[in-house]
């Protein structure tokens, strides 16, 4: 571990800095307070069963700014418009080995 002189204004005795045994003697969160631990991790929004997948995909300019011109959820409107465009499959798909 680094040794860095501690900054006197900002050490008290109310809250003294960690030594290594402080640290050595730490323990998880999640085995001191379980249940704090559990809602700690509930931040944020739930996991969806269909996540969307990130890509790159090069659009030519008026396109996205026609789009981005429509406000909020315009990448959800071009994700609709690409549905409706999209090949129907008569076969199931198969995995490639």
């Amino acid at each position: 571990m680094t040794k860095v002189k501690p900054n006197p204004s900002l050490v008290s005795r109310d809250n003294p800095e960690w030594t290594d045994a402080d640290f050595a003697r730490a323990k998880p969160l999640a085995a001191v307070l379980p249940e704090l631990a559990a809602e700690v991790r509930k931040v944020g929004r739930p996991r969806s069963e269909h996540p969307k997948v990130a890509i790159s995909l090069r659009l030519d300019p008026d396109v996205v700014e026609a789009y981005k011109a429509t406000g909020s959820g315009w990448q959800v409107q071009i994700n609709k418009v690409l549905r409706a465009g999209m090949p129907k499959l008569h076969a199931p798909s198969r995995k490639r080995a």
